[in-house]
């Protein structure tokens, strides 16, 4: 898993242990992210699946693409597709993927990158693996993560931010047992680079055989965590969490993830997406490529779609 490393964790600004009178958000529940494909036929599992959309909000979707060992012609990605009324968030782990969108809005990830769109009141955009990428093949792992937005804000202007995996804040666990890639939010007083709309924290931990990460957490915040690779457990009772497993917490101050003393060797660490952002408390109407609060502006935007009103493919 090639995301964004240090040679010496033990140079990094590290997070303070948390007070011992804090306290540890417990598990609410840990569902198994199913599996399916998605856009032209990459496989993806679908980590909310089953989850209140209450639970997650004011997250909406996210799926962990791959991984997956692509051979020489067979990489996929998507066609060109509308979004309205939230952003959409691509951090790739390992392999290339291009962006385009109907802004201009645009450029190619790889490694510990991650695209950040802001849909907004309308876009055009497409996802694929280059061309030489195509012809070659290789790995391909990522996350695309779908970011509501509030009422006020649906109509927003497009906007794409192209986040560097060396612009993240890198950040080591109090003992250096785990490395933090903070890609958008504050953490133990440390900023991520991504600018939100809506207050989220999104990061990604690789948490050392045997460690325990502990995270100072807003209250405000709900907390998310879900297992990229690796086993471990979460919360104060320690409740077991493996590969392709999110953890939905309840209230508190801490997110705490311990990985276990011995990991497969396709996965040497434990890695996690720890991510939560403050409620939007809205109602939702989500269908397809749109999220609105009503059916009637669900409606609007396929008509406006239909129309060309969303963007046209440049």
């Amino acid at each position: 898993m090639p995301a964004i490393t240090v040679d010496d964790i033990l140079v990094l600004p590290r997070i303070a242990e948390p007070d011992a009178a804090a306290l540890v958000r417990p598990v609410a529940s840990i569902t198994t992210a199913p599996s399916g494909f998605e856009g032209e036929g990459f496989p993806v599992r679908r980590a909310f699946a089953g989850i209140d959309l209450a639970a997650l909000d004011p997250f909406i979707h996210m799926d962990q693409m791959g991984s997956v060992d692509w051979e020489p012609g067979a990489a996929k990605g998507t066609s060109w597709h509308p979004h309205r009324g939230f952003e959409t968030v691509t951090y790739l782990l390992d392999g290339v993927f291009r962006h385009e969108d109907s802004n201009g809005g645009g450029g190619t990830i790889s490694d510990g990158d991650t695209q950040w769109m802001t849909a907004g009141g309308g876009i055009l955009h497409i996802e694929a693996p280059p061309a030489d990428v195509v012809a070659r093949g290789g790995t391909f792992h990522g996350i695309q993560l779908w970011v509501n937005l509030p009422s006020r804000l649906k109509m927003t202007a497009p906007r794409y931010q192209d986040i560097r995996g060396g612009e993240v804040a890198l950040l080591s666990s109090h003992d250096g047992g785990a490395l933090i890639r903070v890609i958008a939010g504050e953490v133990g007083g440390h900023r991520g680079p991504g600018i939100t709309h809506t207050p989220i924290a999104l990061l990604h931990a690789t948490v050392s055989p045997g460690a325990e990460l502990k995270l100072p957490w807003p209250r405000e915040y709900n907390a998310l965590v879900y297992v990229l690779s690796g086993d471990g457990t979460v919360g104060p009772d320690r409740r077991p969490l493996r590969s392709g497993q999110l953890a939905v917490l309840g209230a508190g101050d801490v997110v705490a993830v311990t990985a276990h003393d011995s990991q497969d060797s396709r996965s040497p660490a434990l890695d996690v997406l720890v991510l939560g952002g403050s409620p939007i408390g809205e109602p939702v109407a989500a269908y397809g490529p749109f999220v609105m609060n009503t059916k009637a502006e669900l409606q609007q935007a396929y008509d406006d779609f239909q129309a060309g009103r969303l963007g046209k493919v440049p």
